[in-house]
């Protein structure tokens, strides 16, 4: 099994189960390594329903910190931070003062709507699907440009209720963006947590992923676990899906560098 690098813990106040229950369950499924990734603070207010209040993160790492003492899984420690407008003035020197094995970089509002929120589902019904996506991807290339994370998390999240639009639309606005990832050597996760949404499908599509594969963009994989049993959710699916993209190889993060390892996993 490939190491699973996306997962929350009870901090970020919608996630269940201990920290440890989420090794165990790693364990259990033979997952050789994992790394927990849970929402970063925001002393702003950003969001704060949905992440760790900033008092809680000596918490975070002091509980990920004593779990990378067991000796299987090995356990890493990494961050998901939201990027918006206005985050770099506490990000970037925050980010700098931690030691992360890997920093995920998400985009999870447009302005003031979540909008993969399924309490703000119904905004979906009155604009206009094509503008919507367009406006994201722009928030894409500025995270990209801000060269603060590591991995690009669910890149085409805005499916997840079922809304896209036409293909060459959609291309139209996704290969500036991915020219964007490419440029700041990001990597794209292949997020399994879109099979548990209404949308059916991993994030990112094949189509997206094999647009990422022609810029030589690199990939690792990610349950999005909120819960232990989420932990390795799908990979299958998603090992499937990253061959038939055309990759042969995944990355795993040591200290935010990247190791290059084959993808091993029979499927």
């Amino acid at each position: 099994m490939q190491a699973d690098f996306h997962m929350h813990t009870v901090l970020c106040k919608h996630a269940t189960g201990t920290a440890a229950d989420y090794v165990k369950s790693a364990r259990k499924k033979n997952i050789p390594e994992i790394c927990f990734t849970d929402h970063a603070p925001a002393p702003d207010g950003y969001d704060s329903k949905h992440r760790m209040a900033i008092d809680d993160f000596p918490k975070y790492e002091a509980m990920i910190r004593e779990l990378q003492e067991c000796e299987y899984p090995k356990v890493l420690y990494g961050i998901e931070a939201d990027y918006y407008k206005g985050c770099e003035r506490f990000l970037r020197p925050w980010l700098a003062r931690q030691n992360f094995d890997m920093v995920i970089g998400s985009i999870h509002f447009i302005k003031d709507w979540g909008f993969d929120n399924p309490d703000e589902r119904n905004v979906w019904d009155s604009i206009e699907v094509t503008n919507t996506w367009s406006e994201y991807f722009k928030l894409i290339r500025k995270m990209a440009k801000t060269k603060l994370y590591d991995v690009v998390a669910h890149l085409d999240l805005p499916k997840k209720f079922g809304h896209i639009p036409p293909a060459k639309d959609l291309n139209e606005m996704l290969c500036p963006a991915l020219d964007s990832i490419a440029e700041a050597g990001m990597v794209i996760e292949l997020n399994a947590s879109g099979l548990r949404r209404p949308v059916k499908e991993v994030y990112p599509s094949l189509s997206v992923l094999k647009l990422a594969r022609e810029r030589d963009i690199l990939i690792c994989f990610g349950s999005d676990a909120h819960s232990p049993e989420e932990v390795g959710y799908a990979f299958d699916s998603t090992f499937k899906l990253a061959r038939d993209a055309g990759y042969t190889h995944c990355v795993h993060f040591r200290e935010r560098k990247k190791l290059l390892t084959p993808l091993i996993h029979d499927v």
